[in-house]
């Protein structure tokens, strides 16, 4: 898999160096062409054949990597010479020599040669090896893009007996009035997190209890962000607003938030009753069946939290394991008859436990359902059977890391790059993924999308699990089961594809490539081994400050909550810079060195920064995005012809000129964010927001006009392509016409709109508008007062509706109840005529379909009303955020 990832990785360098307007760096054609054809062949002799499973790694694998990773130190390392040099003669400005180029030039030539002929040997090793399982396709194996995913992850699959849901339902409801602690205990994987998660979204649990809170402990807990995670579900307020306060701060609030209300929470995977003792004392005895759930795999924990009861998770019976199985490889449909018998025995070999069943399901799911293939799995796990259970599971566990494509393993194990029981961030994972450098390109697509797709392909086979979804269905966050994260460490490691500092190294540290600084890991530590990995490409550091470091050259991923100090360091082979850093100028002072930059993600407590011209001279640039107060970015040169053709993301940035020139320049940009400040006097065209129809690729705008913004934006266009709208404009428009532009875009799935002035004080409804439509949300639009539709078919495919702070609203559509695909309506903070309207729709509704509506209505309130209190029924409920 390290072999697989190293070639990949080298075929992008090389290509960007061929396909760069200015390369800094230029390689003999002879020897491209001759080192291409070899890496190319490896490739395809890695994705046709499988190495055996093993605790040790694959000799030939780790020869391959180590060439290839060889060829990369020699083409970067003379790219870093070059570079310096070029620096060198302009600060002292020393006359040209030819002779440290020429130099450096034989260095490199000689250093691919050696790796030419390394490859060669290679290449003849591999032709040897297992002849009859070798076979080299003529092209790609097929990828099948797991579109049919859901986003449902595998847990709401698992069949769970009614007793035990209910077992644990009546202990929930029971007539003890003391506060009571329920432990769910069992094994890694036997499901303690799904049943929990099954019980805690049941609707009576939603009803009976005043408060409800989830909390993940893990091994390597932190109490200050474990009482953040419940002070913040618990009283609605965001992280951010509880960032400054200390973990005792945290507790008193959630002691003081928790009195005299019934409460839920539930404690999930907790590993020592140390863990408990110092969050336990926040939870009141109110004496009014408040209940605590803990999971944990440690049974004899159970007895500590409760010595009248735990309940104890048993495996999954045959007929259960077997509906499970069913479920996961075949979906709705059934297990054909030839194919029944073996798929018994591959079951029954699973043991009735789920999440071996879910894996060995997830395999047999993208393979061919044929005798042959079933009975090769069958026979792998039948001589797993005499392991116990926490080694049987992670051998299987072991065994569906084998079957991955070759291509998916690289993207499987950087899981392991994050915290345990992390919530991962879909878009900052694809965009980490992409500057690693082993995505390969594939039919056309971008490396983006072909990010998306490898990730739902590890949906579909249960190897990642959806966290959350967006508005309109696209996965938002993932992650990932502790037992297969310990698979991603645990080959990692073996694989020497990146290194945990803290944790042994069977490679030596010497020639690690990517680094991964876990939580509270000492400085002293970080530096000191950091210090002796020259070779290292990639820092992820989440939760700390990267130290400073001396051997950076080779340095192309950076990705860490504070940066270190810029200013004599040359990374100028960066790809990825994402994080915090105190000085903006630290960065842009040698800005245009980084000549492959792709991401620049940065957030920094200046006021305002104007980007230096030459970052229209950087084509690579795939993603910018500058939150500090404002970040401006001057138009580019005239007499500059640089295309960034790569650009897709453009996000946070203030005053943005959209001129014939700019667009020209950014021809593939799918996401814009644009803020506009204090702009009291230009002409209604000078920001030339009539162009940004000419986005023709454009799927993403958000554009916010703030103070005083008097050009008027009645220009804004949009183009045919927008799928999500973002608006925020409280001066200068009457949004009655805009919504006609709006309402015609075919492909608009989600639109908000903040402070929208309605001249009029109406929005009256046509019938062909917002088409494909999934979500709307209305913020803050004080002058809306009445909104209606002519027509009985609006919104054909709106799934959700969001009304925040609507005070004037009077009415709403009734025919919004009449649309079969709504799923929810938030009304937050609204207008009691808006949430009249809304019970009356809700009414209607159940008049006609009954009580067991497709949609369900929320309403929240800062403050009691008495009135709106009382509307409360199945399909309409009522939220009071305001203290007792």
């Amino acid at each position: 898999m390290a072999a697989y990832a190293a070639l990949v990785s080298l075929m992008h360098i090389i290509d960007d160096l061929e396909h760069h307007h200015s390369p800094p760096i230029s390689l003999n054609k002879q020897q491209v062409q001759s080192l291409t054809e070899n890496v190319m062949f490896l490739q395809e002799f890695l994705e046709a054949y499988n190495s055996p499973v093993s605790d040790e790694a694959d000799p030939l694998e780790m020869r391959i990597a180590d060439a290839a990773y060889a060829a990369e130190d020699a083409i970067e390392s003379r790219i870093v010479a070059k570079i310096q040099l070029s620096r060198s003669r302009e600060t002292y400005n020393s006359v040209s020599s030819n002779h440290d180029d020429d130099d450096e030039e034989m260095n490199l030539f000689r250093d691919v040669q050696n790796v030419r002929q390394e490859m060669d040997q290679i290449k003849s090793l591999a032709m040897q090896r297992n002849t009859e399982k070798v076979v080299i396709h003529d092209k790609l194996r097929s990828f099948v893009s797991a579109s049919s995913s859901t986003g449902k992850n595998s847990s709401g699959m698992v069949v769970w007996s009614e007793g035990v849901v209910n077992g644990i339902l009546e202990m929930l409801v029971s007539d003890q009035h003391e506060r009571q602690v329920i432990p769910i205990t069992g094994m890694g994987g036997i499901g303690k997190t799904t049943l929990a998660k099954t019980v805690y979204s049941k609707k009576i649990i939603e009803q009976r209890f005043d408060v409800c809170a989830w909390a993940t402990i893990s091994q390597q807990y932190n109490t200050r962000e474990i009482l953040c995670e419940l002070v913040s579900q618990a009283t609605k307020k965001s992280k951010e607003q509880l960032s400054e306060k200390s973990e005792d701060e945290l507790g008193f609030e959630l002691y003081q938030h928790l009195m005299g209300r019934r409460f839920l929470i539930v404690v999930d995977d907790m590993w020592s009753i140390d863990a408990w003792d110092r969050i336990q004392r926040f939870f009141p005895e109110n004496e009014n069946y408040s209940r605590i759930i803990v999971t944990t795999r440690l049974s004899y924990l159970s007895s500590q939290l409760n010595n009248n009861f735990s309940l104890q998770m048993e495996f999954l019976d045959e007929v259960r394991s077997w509906e499970l199985f069913s479920k996961i490889v075949f979906g709705a449909g059934s297990c054909p008859h030839e194919l029944e018998k073996i798929g018994k025995k591959i079951v029954e070999n699973c043991r009735g436990l789920p999440l071996s069943i879910v894996v060995v399901g997830g395999i047999l799911k993208n393979r061919e359902h044929t005798l042959g293939v079933w009975v090769s799995i069958s026979q792998n796990l039948a001589s797993e059977v005499n392991l116990d259970n926490d080694k049987f599971c992670m051998e299987l566990l072991k065994m569906s890391y084998n079957h991955l494509p070759v291509y998916l393993k690289p993207c499987f194990l950087y899981m392991g790059v994050f915290e345990e029981d992390n919530s991962v961030k879909v878009s900052k994972l694809k965009k980490l993924w992409v500057s690693e450098g082993f995505l390969k390109p594939m039919n056309g697509k971008s490396l983006e999308t072909i990010a998306i797709e490898f990730l739902r392909d590890l949906v579909d086979r249960n190897l990642i699990l959806v966290d959350k979804v967006g508005s309109t269905g696209s996965i938002k966050f993932v992650k990932i089961h502790d037992l297969l994260r310990d698979l991603c460490l645990n080959q990692s490691k073996k694989d020497g594809f990146y290194h945990v500092i803290g944790q042994s190294s069977p490679r030596g540290m010497s020639s690690q490539h990517r680094v991964v600084i876990p939580r509270n890991m000492p400085k002293k530590k970080v530096l000191g081994d950091l210090q002796s990995m020259p070779r290292a490409r990639s820092i992820i550091s989440e939760y700390g400050r990267v130290p400073r470091i001396k051997n950076s050259r080779l340095l192309r991923t950076l990705h860490a909550n504070k940066f270190p100090y810029f200013k004599d360091a040359q990374y100028v082979n960066l790809r990825h810079l994402a994080g915090e850093v105190g000085s903006m100028s630290s960065i842009f002072t040698s800005f245009t060195r980084f000549w492959n930059l792709h991401i620049l993600i940065v957030s920094c407590n200046w006021k305002e920064f104007t980007a230096p011209v030459e970052i229209w001279r950087m084509p690579q640039l795939r993603h910018i995005e500058m939150t500090i107060g404002r970040f401006y970015l001057p138009e580019p040169s005239s007499d500059d012809v640089v295309v960034m053709e790569n650009l897709l993301v453009l996000e946070e940035i203030a005053n943005f000129k959209c001129s014939e020139e700019v667009v020209k320049r950014i021809p593939n940009i799918k996401k814009l964010g644009i803020i506009y400040f204090d702009i009291i006097e230009q002409d209604d065209y000078y920001y030339c927001l009539n162009n940004i129809k000419r986005l023709c690729k454009l799927e993403s705008l958000r554009v916010d006009c703030w103070n005083d913004f008097r050009a008027a934006p009645y220009v804004l266009t949009f183009p045919q392509s927008l799928k999500k709208l973002t608006l925020g404009m409280s001066h200068g428009l009457e949004w009655e016409k805009m919504l006609e532009k709006i309402g015609a875009l075919p492909l608009l799935e989600k639109f908000k709109l903040y402070k929208g002035c309605f001249g009029t004080g109406k929005w009256e409804m046509v019938e062909g508008q917002f088409p494909s439509l999934k979500y709307l949300e209305l913020d803050s639009c004080p002058s809306l007062e009445h909104w209606t539709a002519e027509s009985n078919s609006i919104f054909p495919r709106l799934e959700k509706l969001c009304l925040v702070k609507m005070e004037e609203l009077k009415e709403i559509p009734t025919q919004i109840g009449d649309i079969p695909t709504l799923l929810k309506i938030w009304m937050i903070d609204c207008g009691e005529s808006a949430v009249m309207c809304a019970k009356e729709i809700v009414e209607e509704q159940v008049e006609l379909q009954g009580e067991d509506l497709p949609f369900h209505v929320q309403v929240r309130l800062r403050r009691k009303n008495e009135a709106v209190q009382s509307l409360e029924s199945p399909n309409f409920e009522v939220i009071c955020n305001s203290s007792n």
